[in-house]
């Protein structure tokens, strides 16, 4: 079988690594680089493991343009890119904005600089929801304006837009691009050998929420219950990891057909809004354990509620997700208890 190529960067990460999985199942080849500094290598034998084939992986920094020329000049023949890597905690974005600048930023630089040389027109930048700040109308459509960031990781999400925008439409159709802006990806693999590995104390809910499950954390913290929601508590979207590698590979097939917009923005959610403590709820009814949790203040920055419309993904992609919260939280579990 002659497999189209697509480099897949920061492919050793959470949703890297279930759109590399993806992709291979959809007949693509993919080709993983990765720094491994928010990831780790035991991805590669879950990967591995779940295809029954090695996916060949570089561990080189994707802000080092003479590293990705090389890994490049090997492969040959490379049709698309999906850029997933990226620093991407908020808090520490704040603490360090040089950092995640030069890296984020860097790294798509060095891509966009390569791509005309190596006859590379395709890439599926990785965004986020971050970009419409605490948004005036729910849901979200892709013509809802964004707003100024509230951290230097959600600028650099727009600043990367910017910079994707500008630089297609300078390419006069020499440059595809389609940014999939997704919400909260939850979840693991339904063979519970790939999933969310957050180095440290986690940064988002469910990890917290499976780590206190299984008696790591010592309770759950709901950061306020005062907001202007139904419980009081954040609403967010949470698609189902699969799911959104899914979208992937469907907005690959898209650009390597031709004949579409030069740059498309795409929402990638279930078009719902759960509660956390709607999601606390469900993890219980899903896996029958209790979770410790306590109210605490609401943590600055955190936007009260947002979640997509779905409509265009649906329309022109061809795409909706199909794991329910309490599926997707059960493989959240299960995926915990091999760690």
């Amino acid at each position: 079988m002659n497999r189209t190529k697509i480099l897949v960067t920061g492919g050793a990460g959470y949703i890297g690594s279930h759109a590399v999985v993806e992709l291979y199942e959809a007949g693509y080849q993919p080709i993983i680089v990765d720094n491994f500094v928010n990831s780790q290598e035991s991805a590669l034998n879950g990967i591995r493991t779940i295809l029954g084939t090695d996916i060949p992986c570089y561990k080189i920094d994707c802000a080092n343009e003479a590293a990705v020329r090389g890994v490049l000049e090997q492969e040959k023949d490379i049709k698309g890119i999906i850029h997933f890597a990226a620093y991407k905690a908020v808090g520490e974005s704040v603490a360090e904005p040089l950092k995640y600048y030069q890296n984020n930023l860097g790294s798509l630089l060095v891509l966009l600089a390569l791509m005309p040389e190596f006859g590379i027109q395709s890439i599926v930048f990785s965004s986020s929801c971050t970009v419409y700040g605490v948004p005036d109308q729910l849901p979200v459509t892709e013509q809802t304006p964004t707003k100024p960031a509230t951290s230097p990781y959600g600028n650099t999400k727009k600043i990367c837009e910017d910079i994707l925008n500008d630089v297609t439409a300078a390419g006069k159709g020499q440059l595809r691009t389609i940014l999939l802006r997704y919400f909260n990806p939850i979840g693991a693999h339904a063979s519970g050998l790939i999933g969310e590995l957050p180095l440290g104390v986690p940064n988002n809910l469910i990890p917290f929420v499976t780590q206190t499950a299984a008696g790591i954390r010592e309770k759950l913290t709901i950061f306020g219950d005062t907001y202007d929601t139904p419980d009081g508590t954040n609403i967010r979207d949470y698609i189902h990891v699969v799911d959104l590698a899914k979208a992937h590979v469907v907005a690959v097939e898209r650009l390597l057909a031709g004949g579409h917009a030069d740059v498309e923005v795409f929402n990638v959610g279930t078009g719902r809004g759960n509660s956390v403590l709607e999601v606390v709820n469900a993890f219980e009814k899903a896996t029958g354990q209790k979770l410790n949790y306590v109210i605490g203040p609401p943590r600055a920055g955190d936007v009260p509620a947002i979640y997509a419309d779905v409509t265009k993904a649906t329309q022109e992609l061809g795409f909706q997700t199909t794991t329910s919260l309490e599926d997707s939280l059960a493989s959240a579990w299960k995926w915990q208890q091999t760690l």
